[in-house]
């Protein structure tokens, strides 16, 4: 399953512009635009050179706690969510937020992630933090 999810109305100030989500190990396509990896650890058997990753922003994923916290527990998703939350309040993520929405003024980006869950992971929380705070 290829795992596209689009964000319709998320706007840079004056026009809307589009984040893809996608697996990592998916292939690259034009329409990505900028590709931008959101987990703290590189992902597991994917060499850098073949990746097509354009900036990893590990510190805009969640800490190594909440991560461990949440791994395989899928029944702590909206607890996950509301922390992941708290977290991107805070440095080190906002200066990466400060980044990733400079990136979003000139054009679609994808968040990449290596999870095997496409609807609860930390990109899909991400993206909906973004919707929410959406200037």
């Amino acid at each position: 399953m290829q795992s596209q999810h689009l964000i319709a109305r998320l706007t840079n100030g004056r026009d809307a512009v589009t984040i893809r989500l996608k697996r990592v190990y998916e292939t690259d396509r034009d329409g990505d635009g900028t590709r931008v990896l959101v987990d703290r650890l590189w992902p597991r058997g994917l060499a850098k050179e073949k990746a097509g990753i354009d900036l990893w922003l590990k510190d805009i994923a969640p800490s190594d706690d909440l991560r461990k916290r949440f791994h395989a527990r899928p029944e702590l998703w909206d607890e996950f969510r509301a922390a992941y939350a708290t977290e991107l309040e805070r440095e080190p993520a906002q200066t990466a937020l400060v980044e990733l929405r400079g990136l979003l003024k000139h054009g679609p980006v994808t968040l990449l992630y290596a999870a095997r869950d496409e609807e609860r992971n930390n990109a899909v929380a991400l993206k909906e933090w973004l919707e929410r705070e959406a200037p």
